[in-house]
């Protein structure tokens, strides 16, 4: 009775710690969107440009806090659950595509508010599609990369197998992220190409 009770205290206590991941995540999701929208408009409303890139430099600081409390959690004997896998895949995706994140922002807030030029498109039509869908999923094969590592470092750092063992799921699951951004992305614009209309079509 008296274990049976203390499983259940113990499984309450893990999904309250996943729960708090969970929180995390979509924490952290939230201050990297605030922290680039103030890096911005302190350089395109504030004109003050210094104070805006040591803001923007801010950014990756919202990731470590990510990725220290979740080696802190496991360190302290944590049994690893899907919320510190995904807190691994968000940081690595972040770091991944953060970059062509901020410039998509950054053009569209020169365009409003700093005299810029129109943000750029993607494009429509022909190879040029194609070579874009190429990169993005090159991107995603970066993100994929950074799990791996941070995985292997993590589970290396922490030295506690029994924690971690739950998190070499995490090993294969991107693989199928890999796989299927490839079909909907580079292929799909292959297999439904899109030639340029030429003033006769027209």
């Amino acid at each position: 009775m008296v274990i049976a009770e203390l499983d259940q205290l113990g499984a309450l206590a893990m999904k309250q710690g996943e729960g708090v991941l969970y929180v995390l995540i979509v924490s952290c999701e939230v201050a990297f969107w605030l922290v680039l929208f103030s890096g911005l408009a302190l350089r395109y409303l504030l004109k003050r440009s210094r104070l805006s890139a040591f803001v923007l430099l801010c950014i990756p600081l919202i990731d470590l806090a990510l990725l220290a409390f979740t080696i802190i959690d496991l360190r302290n004997g944590t049994i690893a659950t899907l919320g510190h896998g995904l807190a691994i895949v968000y940081v690595a995706f972040t770091i991944a595509f953060g970059s062509v994140v901020i410039a998509w922002a950054d053009e569209r807030f020169a365009h409003r508010f700093g005299n810029g030029p129109p943000p750029s498109a993607p494009p429509e039509y022909g190879w040029a599609v194609v070579l874009y869908e190429l990169k993005l999923w090159g991107r995603c094969l970066l993100a994929v990369g950074i799990i791996y590592v941070l995985l292997s470092a993590v589970i290396a750092f922490v030295a506690q197998p029994r924690s971690t063992k739950a998190l070499e799921i995490w090993y294969h699951i991107p693989l199928g992220t890999v796989v299927f951004w490839f079909l909907f992305g580079p292929a799909w614009s292959l297999v439904f190409f899109k030639r340029r209309p030429t003033a006769a079509s027209l």
